[in-house]
């Protein structure tokens, strides 16, 4: 980028997180920029709005560079050092100074103390109005294309174009593989998008009924491959959701995607307990519960009708009083509790939540600039790229970070 930013033009194209925050950064480093967000829907900074249930996951609380990286399935060796520069820790510091304090919840997920994404997205329109930057909504670019003379015409879908000299892309990440074409164009290639974030479907409804019971710590291990995570598991009506399951289907996007969403899961519903040692407790809760129901316990974090449900598995009947288990009962309850395998059939994402793996290939970009190798000019921040993070506030994150080198190489 030129130092000489008098009367040149910047369009970002993109009206997200990444978008206004590369926007605001580099008008920040040049006033003298002409800067204009081109939004193709109705409204800016849609995906904060919805994000974290409407009170915006903002970052998560984690000030370590590399451990802050290693979230990503893809992106984590560039995302390492461009943490160095502004990482979660920044993030923080960013809005803080512009009156927008943030909190931390129990699992690292931090949020406006208003508990309202709206805080948020007052705060980005508030500084871009406060740096001069024009928003243009509904305004869908179609192409673009580079001029001899090292601008581009932007090709707006009924408008006239509009010439710059820079352009960044913001528009984050599709599902469609076509969304990709006009990129193409530029002699980018595109790592095909698949979904990153989803919940795992059962093809046997056997937790149908328990829909929003919980456990705080399980583990997922995804059979004949080397994808096993940890986390709260949560029961949905379709099958399992919760960070575990989420975190295993954004490591295991493109493996899980070539199966076609047909594979079988373990669950150690007792994580971090083995086998062995849950049926030690069994046999204990045998000798001492002698006179009570086996439907009754009070050793395991399971909620009571889940627990049931297990005993139902591995037909042990509701009657049953603990003196009268069986060892072999007592190994069958053992190995469902440690060692369940569910057959999945199909996913559910995370609809205007979705997230991608996928899009611009991290070798075509610079990070020390966020500029394209392929076409000098253009530039590239948030989730267009093929970065994707697990869920916990980690995508916001390397939004606000590609956005703000992008912003920062304009000192």
């Amino acid at each position: 980028m030129s130092q000489n930013s008098f009367n040149k033009k910047l369009a970002v194209i993109g009206g997200g997180a990444a978008g206004f925050f590369g926007a605001i950064r580099a008008a920040r480093n040049n006033p003298d920029l002409n800067i204009t967000i081109f939004e193709r829907s109705r409204e800016v900074l849609s995906k904060v709005r919805i994000s974290g249930g409407g009170r915006c996951n903002v970052t998560h609380h984690c000030f370590d560079p590399e451990l802050l990286s290693k979230a990503y399935p893809r992106g984590e060796r560039e995302l390492r050092w461009a943490f160095e520069r502004f990482d979660a820790k920044n993030t923080v510091r960013w809005f803080e100074e512009r009156g927008v304090e943030l909190k931390t919840e129990e699992d690292g997920r931090m949020f406006p103390v208003t508990d309202d994404s709206a805080t948020i997205i007052n705060c980005l329109k508030r500084e871009a109005l406060e740096r001069g930057i024009q928003v243009r909504t509904k305004t869908k670019i179609e192409r673009v294309e580079p001029l001899k003379n090292g601008r581009f015409n932007l090709h707006i879908h009924n408008s006239n174009p509009a010439t710059v000299d820079l352009v960044l892309i913001a528009t984050g990440g599709s599902n469609r593989r076509k969304s990709y074409a006009w990129l193409e164009e530029l002699g980018h290639s595109i790592e095909e998008p698949v979904p990153s974030l989803f919940t795992f479907n059962f093809r046997d409804k056997i937790f149908t009924d328990l829909a929003g019971i919980s456990v705080p710590e399980a583990e997922v291990s995804i059979t004949d491959s080397p994808y096993t995570h940890t986390g709260p598991l949560l029961i949905t009506h379709w099958g399992l959701s919760g960070p575990a399951v989420l975190k295993a289907s954004a490591w295991a996007a493109r493996y899980l995607h070539e199966q076609e969403y047909r594979f079988t899961i373990q669950v150690n519903w007792l994580h971090p307990k083995t086998e062995q040692e849950v049926r030690k407790i069994l046999k204990k809760l045998r000798q001492e519960n002698a006179k009570k129901l086996v439907t009754k316990q009070d050793r395991f974090p399971i909620p009571n009708r889940l627990w049931k449900r297990f005993t139902g598995l591995v037909q042990i009947n509701a009657n049953t009083r603990w003196a009268n288990l069986s060892n072999q009962q007592i190994h069958e309850l053992a190995h469902q509790l440690v060692n369940g395998t569910y057959q999945i059939q199909g996913k559910t994402t995370y609809k205007e939540e979705f997230v991608t793996c996928g899009g611009i290939p991290l070798t075509e970009i610079d990070f020390g600039t966020m500029e394209s190798k392929k076409c000098p000019g253009v530039y590239f921040a948030g989730e267009v790229l093929d970065i994707d993070a697990i869920t916990g506030g980690y995508n916001f994150q390397s939004a606000w970070t590609t956005g703000w080198i992008f912003g920062e190489n304009w000192q």
